[in-house]
């Protein structure tokens, strides 16, 4: 939608809520756009830590020599 200044003097609270139910609306100086409306999105949430707690699951010889690389490592 495209509106010129002096329509959206008259209407801003109408412009104002069609940008935030997604549509664009940009306001014209003369012929050319001047102002773009968009809403502003929310932030991604912050991840909860702790919140993986559970699903992952290591060995307890995790970290232990390989005995395939057992020769290497004399």
């Amino acid at each position: 939608m495209q509106v010129s200044l002096i329509e959206a003097a008259a209407s801003l609270s109408d412009l104002v809520q069609a940008a935030i139910n997604g549509e664009e609306v940009i306001l014209l100086d003369g012929d050319r756009p001047a102002i773009k409306f968009t809403p502003i999105t929310s932030a991604k949430p912050r991840p909860k830590f702790g919140s993986a707690k559970g699903l992952v699951w290591m060995s307890d010889d995790f970290d232990e020599p390989l005995e395939e690389m057992k020769e290497y490592m004399e």
